[in-house]
């Protein structure tokens, strides 16, 4: 089941750019940062309420973020749903005739399991499914 909005994914060219906006500025706590390396991508998450900001930089012209940014410019990148079971989430989905990038799970930050919807099934918003590891 969804339980709540997760977390928010911005397409950023350089971390150390765009953290002193959200740290110093915003005043947003800062959770932390890590590489995911099979996503060619640097995370750094900070906490709004029970919400996550995720900056995304991409470690590689071939990463998804980099190609992102490339077309559409830095920005919105998608919208992180939770849910406390990924795997009913996806068979749902793909009952429903919805698109999906990812028909298995994959690892995301943090120990987190992730998985994509297709715009083209969610009003050309980027959706992600994700649930934590204590789960």
């Amino acid at each position: 089941m969804i339980k709540k909005l997760n977390h928010i994914g911005i397409a950023v060219k350089s971390l150390s750019e765009q953290i002193p906006f959200y740290r110093d500025i915003l005043k947003l706590p800062f959770v932390g940062s890590e590489e995911i390396s099979d996503q060619k991508v640097k995370v750094a998450i900070f906490q709004i309420g029970e919400v996550h900001i995720e900056l995304l930089e991409p470690t590689s012209v071939e990463s998804p973020i980099a190609k992102f940014i490339e077309k559409k410019g830095e920005g919105l990148h998608h919208l992180a749903y939770e849910s406390n079971d990924i795997n009913k989430e996806l068979a749902d989905f793909k009952q429903r005739g919805l698109v999906l990038i990812d028909e298995e799970p994959r690892k995301g930050a943090h120990g987190t399991l992730i998985a994509f919807l297709h715009p083209s099934s969610s009003a050309r918003v980027l959706t992600e499914i994700c649930q934590m590891p204590t789960e």
